[in-house]
């Protein structure tokens, strides 16, 4: 007998329970990531998915499996984003009523999105942790069934059936790479994919700033990181559920971690190549390939597992990206105090043909000698090479460049 807690049958009973609830997502090819790999790379677009992403399959298993007196205390939910508007529209689809803990900083647009589809939303916390501790407080207090955002069997199928597409769409794929935080994901998949296509590796991805899965497969059990942190907030979690840690540890075929530079890359070709909106977490299968392309065999599905970006953050990550590929230069240079040296600068950004985004001239500091001024720059550049070019030219022109990020 096997020991995990889901089998493929769950997951065919979980698939034809979403017929007409969760959208069969599409399948893109992706010209750069193939020539890339040497091998077919296609993206499972769980971005398009109802939502935002695949946390509706999960939830919509989870709520329609709940007797009817269950139904009738409603349902309660703790997060910041993806698994609060799975829940609320999976509640709203079967007429249950549904509460929603989110920290009080989580971002507008996802409480506003959650609202809209149907739940009543409380900000409480200042992290997800503690919006979860405060959710759990409410189901015991008044009776409503809490909403696991991964760590129960349900919801582990429900993700699952994002598997089964993935062979009916591409059967002759080699390689599945899904982005994880909990596991429930990746303990889905693999759960689907494994018994009947044990040839097909099935690879979990991980921010290396919050990754948890690594410790607790080298330990046999899960392992609750310390401290963890990074952009792709749909995959930060710190510790691995009970249940898709158990179908993970034996059926997947390993966890891998990505570098925050690979998660912005990810996200920027996404949208500039793939013309694809995806939020950081959703973006870790390409920056794993990015990172290690070598390190795959092809045909590669990527799970594109959400699209939910706060616009602030998606700003702050494609600057972050852009830098990453050597086409955002930000620098400090030291420079005369006179009239007109800051136009020879600009004169000399014009020369080398960078194009300056900001400029910030600060004459005035305690460091700064009676001559001395200080500029910082933002440029976009058009590479690594060209980055490199334009720091000649300064250097050449006589300016010493005192910090450059």
């Amino acid at each position: 007998m096997h020991s995990w807690p889901i089998t493929v049958d769950d997951v065919r009973g979980a698939h034809k329970m979403l017929a007409g609830v969760a959208r069969v997502t599409p399948m893109e090819g992706s010209r750069y990531l193939t020539s890339l790999v040497g091998a077919p790379v296609h993206l499972k677009c769980e971005n398009l998915q109802r939502t935002g992403s695949f946390k509706l399959r999960g939830a919509y298993v989870r709520i329609a499996g709940l007797s009817p007196v269950e139904r009738a205390a409603g349902v309660v939910a703790a997060s910041a984003g993806n698994h609060a508007q799975g829940v609320a529209l999976a509640a709203a689809l079967l007429g249950v009523r549904s509460t929603v803990f989110m920290p009080v900083a989580a971002p507008l647009p996802k409480v506003a999105a959650t609202r809209d589809y149907g739940a009543e939303v409380r900000l409480h916390g200042q992290n997800v942790d503690e919006s979860l501790a405060a959710a759990q407080d409410f189901a015991d207090s008044t009776g409503a069934v809490f909403i696991h955002p991964f760590d129960h069997p349900d919801v582990v199928a429900g993700q699952g059936t994002v598997g089964l597409e993935i062979l009916e769409q591409c059967p002759e794929v080699r390689t599945i790479l899904v982005g994880v935080g909990g596991g429930g994901l990746l303990a889905g998949i693999a759960a689907a994919v494994k018994p009947l296509r044990p040839d097909v590796r099935v690879v979990g991805v991980q921010a290396a700033g919050a990754a948890a899965y690594p410790p607790s497969m080298a330990a046999g059990h899960p392992v609750a990181l310390e401290s963890y942190a990074t952009m792709a907030d749909g995959i930060m979690v710190g510790r691995p559920g009970d249940v898709p840690f158990a179908v993970v540890s034996a059926l997947a075929d390993g966890v891998r971690t990505v570098t925050e530079d690979s998660l912005s890359r990810a996200l920027l070709l996404c949208l500039e190549r793939m013309k694809l909106v995806v939020e950081p977490a959703g973006a870790s299968p390409v920056a794993a390939l990015l990172q290690d392309p070598e390190a795959v065999e092809g045909p590669v599905v990527a799970v594109l597992s959400g699209g939910n970006i706060d616009p602030l953050l998606m700003q702050r990550v494609l600057r972050h990206g852009m830098a990453a590929a050597g086409r955002y230069l930000s620098l400090r240079l030291l420079l005369s105090d006179r009239p007109g040296a800051l136009a020879t600068l600009l004169g000399v950004l014009f020369r080398a043909d960078a194009n300056v985004l900001d400029v910030a001239h600060v004459r005035t500091a305690p460091e700064l000698g009676v001559a001395e001024a200080e500029v910082d720059l933002h440029l976009e550049t058009k590479g690594p090479d060209h980055c490199a070019a334009v720091l000649a030219e300064l250097r050449e022109a006589g300016y010493t460049v005192l910090r450059q990020g």
